[in-house]
């Protein structure tokens, strides 16, 4: 049986895998889906047709899966699916999809979403991302795995983030952001590349190099950007990190691609 608080509110239609630890004064509505190992610490609130996948933890004020903030929602039967050993913190809301956007807002395993953090509608998040305190998704926007967003920043709606990216603090995010990239800025720049970054997670020295190379060729002052883009991918056969960038920039967007302030940040 979970372990259910007695002055928590659980609706007897939802789903609640048996070691499920659910806080003093929490509510679980009916359409919700709470996996092994889930926990919700106290005054958690989880509606709408939300999945939370095993190990998440979910600490005080957290709001998971209720109305969209959105005018053109109009209760469509959207969806909030949460991944594994993710951890929520104190006043965090992640909203549903909506029909405009695919009805789900997805979010991967091992993600950390600081206190009062937001996630808007029809967000797509992967894996291990972090968003310190205070950041702000707005709709529709895409995060790649390993992103970092620092405190206080907003993202604009329908932007990417290539994975491995790093957005400082304080960056309010226009434009889509390169994979490996580091942006910052009250209106954010294209900084360099996440160096730090890629060296705790392991890459290896001549796959920095090789970035380095890819990215002053790329965001030089010379030529326009589909003529470096060409001499890149003419450059840089093969898979790895650069052609994840040149994959990135040829997708399919409504945002522009951020750029260096002045042209070029090496």
């Amino acid at each position: 049986m979970a372990d259910i608080h007695a002055t928590a509110v659980v609706d007897p239609c939802a789903r609640v895998a048996p070691d499920v630890v659910i806080g003093p004064y929490c509510i679980v509505g009916p359409e919700v889906e709470l996996d092994v190992g889930v926990r919700l610490a106290s005054h958690v609130v989880i509606g709408g047709r939300t999945r939370i996948g095993e190990g998440t933890q979910i600490f005080p004020f957290a709001c998971v899966g209720l109305r969209p903030q959105d005018l053109k929602y109009h209760g469509e039967a959207s969806e909030l699916v949460i991944g594994r050993e993710n951890t929520i913190r104190e006043y965090v809301t992640i909203n549903p999809g909506t029909a405009g956007g695919g009805m789900i807002t997805r979010i991967g395993d091992r993600c950390l979403f600081m206190v009062g953090v937001h996630v808007a509608h029809d967000c797509i998040i992967g894996d291990n991302v972090v968003m310190a305190n205070n950041a702000t998704l707005a709709g529709h926007v895409r995060v790649g795995d390993f992103v970092v967003l620092g405190g206080l920043s907003a993202v604009h709606q329908f932007v990417r983030i290539g994975k491995h990216a790093m957005v400082g603090g304080m960056s309010g995010v226009e434009h889509d952001v390169i994979p490996y990239g580091s942006v910052a800025g009250d209106r954010a720049h294209l900084s360099g590349l996440n160096i730090v970054g890629l060296k705790r997670r392991g890459f290896k020295r001549d796959e920095i190099h090789t970035l380095r190379n890819a990215y002053r060729l790329l965001f030089a002052r010379e030529g326009t950007m589909t003529e470096r883009l060409e001499d890149v991918t003419n450059l840089f056969r093969g898979p790895g990190p650069v052609s994840d960038i040149i994959e990135f920039i040829q997708a399919e967007t409504s945002r522009a691609i951020c750029q260096p302030r002045d042209g070029f940040d090496g």
